[in-house]
């Protein structure tokens, strides 16, 4: 049987996970870390103590619809993706346990072809 890592829980919302193929499930947020749990797995869960979060990066649309979330993790290159019914709401909870600075808005569609045009346009100039 799965066992929770938190002692008390803020928040309780319903959510899909972007790992492989997609897993709808509930989000917990509480004192000690970020977890996923699969509604079909039982033993398909994510458990994120919040000291091994590096930050979290936000998908961001007309600079008031987050689409979807990622949580980076410390000292590695992986990262989870997720979407909840209010991600708004749920990062909102999120930020009393992770400082502000560390919840960050990832870059849009144009920004990533500005960055790379430049970057070509930098590297042909050599």
């Amino acid at each position: 049987m799965i066992s929770s890592k938190n002692t008390k829980v803020d928040l309780t919302m319903y959510g899909t996970a972007f790992i492989g193929l997609t897993k709808t499930g509930q989000i917990l947020i509480g004192d000690k870390a970020f977890e996923f749990y699969s509604e079909r797995n039982k033993n398909d869960y994510i458990q994120i103590p919040w000291e091994y979060v590096d930050y979290i990066a936000a998908s961001v649309y007309a600079n008031k619809w987050i689409a979807r979330f990622s949580i980076f993790i410390k000292d590695s290159d992986k990262y989870y993706s997720f979407s909840a019914k209010n991600n708004k709401e749920l990062l909102r909870a999120v930020r009393s346990y992770i400082p502000e600075k560390k919840l960050v808005k990832s870059l849009s569609f144009f920004d990533v072809l500005r960055k790379g045009f430049f970057g070509l346009i930098s590297k042909i100039k050599r």
